[in-house]
């Protein structure tokens, strides 16, 4: 029935709030307490162990959509398994002009081009207010625009809230602020994990624990990008991969507002994130979990990536057009996939179907 009523709903909302409106007022429905908790009972088939931590289910909300920690506790009850707060850098910051997120609603997506709006560093208050209450919540890290040191700005995250997080990310593929995705390349990604890595094992020191690292990756990569990129990876002390952001390409789209820059997310994006997510899969075998991201608003979507490489899932987009009952809806088929499989864990379905995603040409 709630996914009944969201539906019901979206035209209204889409019609009458612009995207951004219509994010302040979710995250209010959700500090609220507005959104009902998930129904579906616990699967224990569906419990991860990766980097250390034991996940209750997959499932997880991808960055972005919690910016500043205000609800990781609320997402946590619509099922989830985990969720992941920022991106956050040293110092607030507005972010791009307005308008900068558009909803492509024939196409099930988004184009933003926010360029990390957040209230910076400051949001560690709302992560110490939340001690003791349970569950997975990531921090996802960023740099400022106009840092002139932006490795150094990803070493601050990583000390500001190392007795905080449960694993970090360290995002240096949002395509919104000029010059970060060059980070990924190889000389530049070699410096950024010695000197993130050093800060996270001085903090683990100081607070007796040792939090995960996890990269997020473009999904605009060609070959060698790809080959640098497990290349420095592998030598690293990096626990995990996330794969991947926002697309800067623009496959065949109905909705008119195509032409805006920014980043593309939702159901165009599912299928170039996943032939990358089974390209990672195959080159780093299993040395490396990874996270799958792009394109989920299904269950079959969600299990997709599964067979494609991810021992865990994020989404986001696929939320907004699908609402709250989303959650339960992907956890219920993961189980049913189980069934019909034979599988005893989630985790024996991890690549089984690599192979042949990796085969498949992203541009068709």
């Amino acid at each position: 029935m709630i996914g009944l009523g969201y539906k019901l709903a979206r035209p209204a909302l889409f019609s009458l709030t612009e995207p951004e409106a219509a994010h302040r007022m979710t995250l209010r429905a959700l500090a609220s307490g507005l959104v009902p908790p998930c129904g579906v009972p616990a699967d224990p088939r569906l419990a991860v162990t990766a980097f250390g931590l034991r996940f209750p289910n997959p499932l997880g909300m991808a960055a972005g959509f919690d910016k500043d920690a205000e609800v990781p506790d609320a997402l946590l009850r619509l099922g989830f398994g985990f969720t992941e707060v920022g991106t956050l850098t040293p110092r607030a910051q507005e972010g791009n002009p307005k308008p900068r997120v558009f909803r492509l609603a024939d196409d099930h997506a988004l184009i933003n081009r926010l360029g990390f709006n957040n209230g910076g560093h400051a949001g560690r208050a709302r992560l110490v207010a939340r001690q003791g209450r349970g569950g997975i919540v990531g921090v996802n890290v960023g740099a400022n625009k106009d840092s002139a040191d932006r490795v150094a700005d990803y070493v601050a995250g990583i000390e500001r809230f190392a007795d905080l997080a449960c694993y970090f990310t360290i995002n240096v593929s949002s395509p919104n602020t000029p010059g970060l995705r060059g980070l990924q390349e190889r000389g530049a990604l070699e410096d950024l994990l010695a000197r993130v890595t050093n800060a996270r094992d001085a903090a683990a020191a100081r607070h007796g624990r040792r939090v995960p690292l996890l990269l997020k990756v473009a999904p605009d990569l060609d070959d060698a990008a790809v080959d640098d990129i497990v290349a420095v990876v592998t030598a690293s002390a990096l626990d995990g991969l996330i794969v991947s952001n926002t697309t800067l390409a623009r496959p065949k789209l109905a909705s008119s507002g195509a032409h805006e820059t920014g980043g593309l997310s939702g159901r165009p994006l599912f299928r170039r994130a996943t032939v990358m997510l089974a390209r990672f899969r195959l080159k780093l075998g299993d040395r490396m979990p990874l996270v799958g991201v792009g394109g989920v608003d299904s269950g079959p979507s969600a299990f997709a990536k599964v067979l494609a490489g991810a021992s865990l899932v994020q989404l986001y987009t696929g939320l907004v057009y699908e609402g709250p009952a989303l959650v339960g809806d992907i956890l219920r088929h993961l189980g049913r996939e189980l069934d019909r499989r034979r599988l005893p864990s989630i985790a024996a379905a991890v690549g089984l179907e690599a192979e042949a995603w990796a085969a498949i040409d992203p541009e068709s």
